[in-house]
């Protein structure tokens, strides 16, 4: 189902909650969401559309990457660049990195751990960064 997308600073502002098998509804709600949007938005975290779990998906071409309870397990390279986000207007400054490693679960809960660079890392980053409840 197409969700709504979070503004409120508030919400957006909790760390999400691990997800469990029970939020597989949400992996298809942000599937739907992302596919609605996907003309101006490349990722979303679950809290976007209303839901403190800790899921994202991100767009690669024409494949969504789905992750679950993801953590970030090493990091190289910062840069300094400036972002938007659906949940806020304007670009705002700031630091990611060229190079990450993400330890998670795939939308079928099966153990995953990869590496990932350049864009496709920076709106992982950005997604992650939801997840804390960290506002750029």
């Amino acid at each position: 189902m197409i969700k709504e997308i979070v503004t409120d600073n508030f919400f957006l502002s909790q760390k999400a909650k691990p997800a469990t098998k029970e939020d597989q509804a949400v992996i298809q709600d942000l599937k739907d969401t992302l596919k609605a949007h996907r003309h101006h938005c490349v990722g979303m975290a679950a809290n976007m559309i209303g839901i403190n779990k800790a899921i994202i998906i991100v767009a690669m071409g024409p494949l969504d990457l789905v992750m679950v309870n993801p953590e970030i397990t090493s990091q190289a390279k910062p840069y300094q660049t400036q972002e938007g986000c659906l949940s806020h207007t304007g670009q705002k400054p700031t630091q990611r990195y060229q190079e990450i490693q993400v330890q998670y679960l795939d939308e079928h809960f099966c153990p995953k751990n990869r590496r990932f660079q350049g864009p496709l890392a920076q709106v992982i980053q950005h997604e992650m960064d939801h997840l804390a409840g960290i506002l750029i």
